[in-house]
């Protein structure tokens, strides 16, 4: 009997807790299509699809203004100081070697001085990304150090301009150009 009265539209459909529910198909393939294409419409029109073109060097040029320039992620170094993987350890390894290669420079002049000298001279060197080191400036030279060691200032640029191959120091992969302040100790007896 309870067949006769459901029609071919109607089904008896038996939900988790053993009730039965009679739907109309059709009925409720319709309210799932209207749900179907509301949310469907709703979705086209609520993105933007406006999309700007950028080119890589607006890209790179974003990305440069959002860098800290002062810092580095590899300070230069000479093939010694290339297993260094710490930036303190890699900057001392640096200024070490530097400073190493400074002196040594300065006892092959063989330099004689009639008066004792105890002294400190800056150097403020730059290398450059391509490795390239260069003096900027040399603090001012006591007159003491210049009246006993008139060719000191061409020492140290020659000592610098000998140094070995220097990696330049990166960021982000990038090389980069970078400064030091180098203290150079002349003491002489």
């Amino acid at each position: 009997m309870k067949r006769s009265l459901l029609n071919s539209r109607y089904e008896v459909i038996k939900t988790p807790f053993s009730l039965q529910k009679v739907t109309n198909h059709t009925y409720v393939k319709g309210v799932i299509r209207g749900s179907f294409f509301s949310v469907l419409i709703l979705m086209l029109f609520s993105c933007n699809f406006e999309t700007k073109k950028i080119s890589s060097e607006e890209v790179l040029e974003q990305e440069s203004k959002s860098l800290n320039w002062k810092e580095v992620d590899e300070y230069p170094a000479f093939e010694e100081c290339q297993q260094e993987t710490e930036l303190v350890a890699a900057k001392k390894c640096f200024e070490t070697a530097v400073a190493k290669n400074v002196y040594a420079y300065l006892e092959q002049q063989q330099p004689v001085v009639s008066k004792s000298i105890d002294d400190t001279i800056y150097i403020y060197l730059e290398v450059t990304k391509t490795g390239k080191p260069e003096i900027d400036s040399i603090s001012a030279i006591d007159s003491t150090v210049t009246n006993q060691l008139p060719k000191i200032e061409n020492w140290l640029r020659e000592s610098i301009d000998s140094l070995p191959k220097i990696y330049p120091a990166s960021k982000r992969g990038i090389p980069v150009s970078t400064a030091f302040k180098m203290p150079i100790v002349i003491k002489a007896e």
